[in-house]
């Protein structure tokens, strides 16, 4: 048992899943897959909605330990809360994603998580952020994350277009969930995604047996 402990330590925390975010014009789209893994071994769960609203309109997608991610997801919701309060307005994108920032560099050392946030505020409309593991921020117009995001680099910026519609949008990121899904093995369950835009939220889900299919599975 002991020795097993050790190994355990040494390998680190292994961890699967996909991730992504998109803008389009008047909005943006943010998913991921449903299935959560222990050690990267087995799988725990097909159905956890790793897609999480941290404010009206700005929501979170979590990488790595889902521990962590729910532990700083938690308290970013406690902030943004009181932010808006404080403000008396919703709170920014951005302010969501520097949260995210500051608690991630701040507990970097124990802290095994990374987060896409992704959302409209009335200031500077759709954007996306990625809050990487140790604190840096990026604002991208797309991104992936997770260990099925290395199968579906080329795709992404083969077919990704700034200022495509909602339709394109959702397509695009549909297809995307499945081929990774597809491909890698911690990856998988059903596309959780939402569309964001001006007007409101709205929530998709695409179950495992209705994704596009792009090669035998």
């Amino acid at each position: 048992m002991e020795r097993r402990c050790l190994d355990a330590q040494n390998k680190g925390v292994s961890t699967g899943t996909t991730i992504l975010a998109a803008t389009f014009d008047g909005g943006v789209v943010i998913g991921s897959d449903s299935r959560a893994s222990v050690g990267g071994e087995y799988v725990s769960s097909k159905t956890i909605n790793k897609v999480i609203q941290v404010h009206d309109q700005i929501f979170c997608c979590m990488a790595g330990s889902l521990a962590d991610a729910q532990a700083v997801l938690k308290a970013a919701k406690f902030h943004l809360s009181f932010h808006s309060v404080q403000m008396q307005s919703p709170p920014q994108v951005i302010a969501a994603a520097s949260v995210l920032k500051e608690l991630c560099y701040n507990n970097k050392d124990e802290l095994q998580a990374g987060f896409i946030t992704a959302g409209w505020d009335r200031r500077k409309g759709p954007q996306v952020y990625v809050v990487s593991l140790g604190g840096m921020m990026v604002r991208q117009s797309v991104t992936i994350a997770g260990s099925g995001s290395t199968y579906i680099y080329g795709y992404v910026d083969a077919k990704y277009r700034p200022n495509m519609t909602r339709e394109e949008c959702l397509q695009f990121a549909t297809n995307a969930l499945a081929l990774a899904m597809g491909r890698d093995n911690v990856s998988g369950g059903v596309a959780h995604l939402v569309v964001i835009t001006k007007s409101g939220v709205e929530h998709v889900v695409v179950p495992g047996d209705k994704l596009p299919k792009f090669h035998d599975q």
